[in-house]
């Protein structure tokens, strides 16, 4: 059976546009946007007040365009865009959208990196994604610096984004994004770009990493009409609720990192082709966010289930704000249960809770809730001009609804597929009479609202990835680090829950010989420690380590994975039951 949006989803009024990089799609009100003058500033800084106006932005674009363009010798249709990969590896600003357009109005490349990666694993992103030159902020210097240098970036092609609370020393010598506007000022006019018909459906905007449905990181080739597509589809998903609630513009929070898939088209791109305002925050402070909440009056607010339930723990600090003015509460990149999402709606009168569901790889959301039809414990609805199959364990489809199986989607917003990995490609994909299928790796169930509306609730994980607030560990990743330790024979890694952080990675080992009368605590410490030097924090095994005698293994050796889950969740309910 084939699930389609509702009735009450508009359809796309026209194809997203193939021949035009997103800049100019989100610069020109032929396509959809909403106008200029009737639009709020796109992004405000959320602890200096510090602001520009569409028209602004748009020239701080071609200005630092201008600038890269001398610095590094990249001429806007000369070479491939392969040849001209900026990677864009710092905290959030209000300028972090303009340094991805600003390679793009030079026909190239922005890669974003995740802000918690180590040196080593930002030297990987680097090697993998070929890229030529860095944007980063101050407090992530060093670490630019140690990966570029491996990566054999020289440091007169590593710049600073201005980021609010961290200002870079006057007389140092790695320009700032404002230095770089200011001397593209002086710069001539850069040519258009110039495309053939369709180049934008084929030509990748980003290399966001993604883990897909198993294995290390993969860049993923987002291409320009990927990401035009998909903020198409959420304007007009969006469309009716707000009509029916008189909104054209609303103030929202720009929280999340913009280095993930979420965070930059879901927030940041999607607020600018809204019209909408976003007030930027560079980290989580629960304070400072419902301060900007009462200072900007904030309606909607986009959240990963964590600092919900951070919300929910600290009704006391919440009183002492202002936060009359927040209608929607919209979470994303794992799954809210029904009764955090009613404890939310009881704690929060007038405040109304929806999630969605998108993948890097389908350039975010294809499944998401309208103001106007929200199904407690679903992510909502597909999106214009999204289609989605269930396949059960047989691999057959699924005909009815309250049957789990894993989903499939078609949309004008699934990517290109990985960079330099035709076989994770081919993999991620399924062809049947019905064309081709992404393959999400995730497990869901169709319910019929009493509605009469059709919604997709994810209800498990086929894939291998483990979430921790949001961001992605892969456990093939984890299980290679700790395999070049001297105490690990052999390993696996798995998700186990985490009040706080919805999921942790824990560690199954087998000792090595020559450790195996050393005691368990002292070489869990050991092993512990051998992360931690090495891998972003969110990568830590929070969930412990535990010694086992064997890995199990199917024949092909292929780890299971499944079996480890299995025996932790039954650990995990005794212990609950002698509790």
């Amino acid at each position: 059976m084939v699930f389609h949006p509702p009735s009450w989803v508009p359809k796309l009024p026209f194809d997203p546009p193939g021949s035009i990089p997103i800049h100019e799609f989100w610069g020109d009100e032929r396509h959809g946007r909403l106008p200029f003058d009737r639009s709020r500033n796109p992004f405000t800084c959320g602890l200096t007040g510090k602001t520009y106006t569409n028209r602004e932005v748009a020239s701080r674009v071609n200005h630092l365009a201008r600038a890269l363009s001398k610095r590094l010798g990249w001429r806007v249709n000369d070479d491939t865009p392969w040849d001209k990969v900026l990677n864009v590896y710092s905290l959030n600003s209000i300028d972090y959208v303009t340094a991805s357009f600003a390679v793009h109005r030079l026909n190239g490349i922005s890669t974003p990196a995740n802000a918690m990666y180590s040196a080593s694993e930002l030297e990987y992103q680097l090697k993998t994604s070929g890229a030529k030159a860095i944007i980063t902020c101050v407090p992530l210097l060093e670490t630019a610096l140690k990966a570029a240098k491996t990566a054999g970036i020289s440091e007169d092609r590593i710049f600073l984004m201005d980021v609010a609370g961290f200002s870079a020393p006057k007389d140092a010598k790695f320009k700032t994004l404002g230095q770089l506007i200011e001397e593209g000022q002086e710069e001539p006019e850069l040519p258009p770009v110039s495309w053939t018909v369709g180049q934008g459906a084929r030509q990748v905007a980003f290399l966001c990493f993604s883990s897909g449905t198993s294995g290390l990181p993969k860049a993923v080739m987002i291409a320009h009409r990927n990401v035009i597509a998909n903020l198409m589809q959420l304007r007009w998903h969006e469309e009716p609720g707000r009509r029916a609630k008189g909104i054209e513009t609303q103030a929202q929070m720009g929280l999340l990192p913009m280095s993930h898939i979420y965070g930059l088209v879901v927030i940041a791109l999607g607020a600018m082709y809204r019209g909408d305002g976003t007030v930027v925050l560079p980290k989580f402070e629960l304070q400072t966010l419902l301060k900007c909440v009462q200072q900007y009056k904030v309606n909607f607010m986009h959240l990963v289930p964590p600092i919900i339930i951070q919300l929910l723990k600290n009704p006391e600090v919440c009183s002492k704000y202002d936060l009359s003015s927040l209608q929607f509460i919209y979470t994303g990149a794992a799954p809210l249960g029904g009764e955090t999402h009613e404890a939310v709606e009881r704690s929060f009168p007038g405040v109304k809770v929806g999630q969605g569901y998108g993948m890097t790889e389908t350039s975010t959301l294809v499944i998401s809730s309208g103001q106007n039809d929200v199904m407690v414990g679903t992510s909502g609805s597909l999106v214009p001009a999204t289609r989605a199959k269930l396949l059960d364990e047989e691999g057959h489809e699924i005909t009815k609804c309250d049957k789990r199986g894993e989903l499939l989607i078609q949309s004008p917003s699934v990517t290109l597929g990985y960079l330099n990995n035709e076989r994770a490609t081919t993999e991620a994909f399924i062809h049947d009479e019905d064309g081709r299928w992404m393959r999400t790796g995730d497990v869901a169930v169709a319910i019929r609202a009493p509605s009469g509306n059709i919604h997709l609730a994810i209800v498990d994980r086929l894939k291998e990835l483990i979430k921790v607030k949001g961001n992605q560990v892969a456990p093939a990743e984890l299980e290679a680090h700790l395999l070049t330790h001297p105490a690990v024979a052999d390993c696996t890694v798995i998700p186990v829950p985490d009040e706080s952080a919805g999921e942790v990675p824990k560690a199954f080992v087998v000792k090595a010989k020559s450790f195996a009368d050393k005691p368990d605590a002292e070489v869990a410490r050991e092993i512990a420690k051998h992360v931690e030097d090495h891998k972003a924090r969110y990568k830590w095994l929070k969930g412990g380590i535990e010694f086992i005698s064997e890995v199990p293994k199917s024949p092909s050796g292929k780890i299971l994975r499944r079996m480890l889950r299995d025996k932790e969740r039954e650990a995990r309910r005794a212990k609950g039951a002698k509790l």
